[in-house]
């Protein structure tokens, strides 16, 4: 932990919290994420023996509580909510573009995506296909196997039967996804292509809960349109 020899709030949190990667990790915790594995799936930079340190200290610090495999934020990791999003909502107006060759992860997105996948969109189906195939890219195709109760990404065919094909950019599934490009915008200019029964085309967009960091990017495209 690096010490900055100041007797101040800002850097005892800054001792905390300023080591590369915790804020990342509290921010995938307070949306949701528990389990280790969970969490270096979100983070593929971040080596397993470096976040096994990083949760660690979380967990020394009293931010995170870890109880039968599970790593919780405790009431002082909660109330870091509002830092963690005030960041998203700060860098949605002034540091947030276009996005960077280096920041396109495919499977990070599929597995963000996920995560926030609604099967009650789908109605009352046992089960939901989706073939996701992006145009360029070290690895171009993905499953996700819609059912209720759970949402599973699976990088080889599982052999049912496909119901909707999504191909595209993977930079414009990226956009849709933080809320920096309209959906239906994506569609009309082809950057997505979907196609499978009507019903369910309407229906995928709807399945999306979106990211958690969204209505900020949202909020701050709409005002720069002003």
């Amino acid at each position: 932990m690096a010490r900055y020899g100041q007797y101040c709030p800002i850097t005892r949190s800054l001792e905390l919290l300023g080591d590369r990667w915790t804020l990342l990790i509290v921010r995938d915790l307070l949306v949701g994420a528990e389990r280790f594995n969970e969490l270096a799936r979100g983070l593929p930079g971040l080596s397993r023996g470096l976040l096994s340190k990083r949760l660690d200290h979380l967990v020394r610090a009293g931010l995170v509580a870890h109880v039968d495999g599970r790593y919780l934020p405790t009431q002082a990791g909660e109330e870091l909510r509002g830092v963690v999003f005030g960041l998203a909502e700060w860098g949605s107006r002034w540091a947030f573009g276009e996005p960077r060759a280096d920041e396109l992860d495919a499977t990070v997105l599929l597995w963000w995506i996920r995560g926030g996948m609604d099967a009650t969109a789908f109605g009352d189906r046992e089960r939901t296909v989706v073939h996701v195939r992006f145009r360029s890219g070290a690895r171009r195709q993905y499953w996700l196997v819609v059912s209720r109760g759970d949402v599973s990404l699976c990088f080889t065919d599982p052999g049912f039967d496909v119901d909707l094909r999504l191909e595209g950019d993977l930079d414009a599934l990226y956009q849709v996804w933080e809320g920096r490009m309209e959906y239906g915008a994506a569609v009309r200019d082809r950057r997505l292509v979907v196609t499978g029964p009507t019903d369910l085309v309407r229906a995928l967009p709807r399945s999306f809960r979106f990211s958690p960091v969204a209505p900020f990017v949202r909020q701050a495209m709409a005002s720069l349109a002003r």
